[in-house]
């Protein structure tokens, strides 16, 4: 009898939290953003992987890292604070990105016993390769929403940007 009441309880209380939670999200442009930027960041890492078909697979995570290195290079400690996450993690990362050909690690020059982790020319190339497919991407969503708002967006989201970064 208490299991039953319980659970009644906590059907209520779930569907009540349902409800509050979906009218908050909708009040959320931001949260659309994330939506949108998460699904489109899914879409575009699983395209480049076809393009690469017969390669070790890009995953979420090396995709993370990628705009935190430097193209001077970046020290592991600096990349494990820039993204939240201990240097071992970063350090499988580096590791993984390393052995698909995209990163190398160098000696620091104002520190021999530290490493540098940069691009390869390898790794140069798979960004541009990258960026070229993102076009592809902005081109099916001028089809959704039209190129003047889609400009727009470029616009809008630059000075977002500028503004978050200053």
């Amino acid at each position: 009898m208490l299991a039953l009441i319980g659970q009644a309880c906590f059907t209520k209380n779930m569907n009540n939290f349902k409800a509050r939670l979906e009218e908050r999200k909708a009040e959320s442009t931001l949260q659309v953003l994330f939506k949108v930027a998460r699904l489109l960041n899914e879409q575009a890492i699983s395209a480049f992987n076809e393009e690469r078909k017969g390669q070790k697979p890009y995953r979420p995570s090396h995709m993370a890292l990628i705009p935190h290195l430097s193209l001077e290079g970046s020290r592991i400690t600096a990349l494990a604070q820039q993204m939240q996450i201990s240097k071992q993690a970063v350090g499988q990362l580096v590791e993984e990105l390393e052995q698909m050909g995209v990163v190398c690690r160098i000696p620091d020059p104002s520190d021999g016993r530290a490493k540098l982790v940069k691009f390869s020319e390898s790794g140069k190339e798979s960004m541009l390769q990258g960026l070229a497919l993102l076009k592809h991407v902005e081109r099916d969503l001028i089809h959704v929403v039209g190129a003047k708002r889609m400009k727009d967006l470029g616009i809008i989201l630059t000075k977002i940007l500028d503004h978050v970064e200053a």
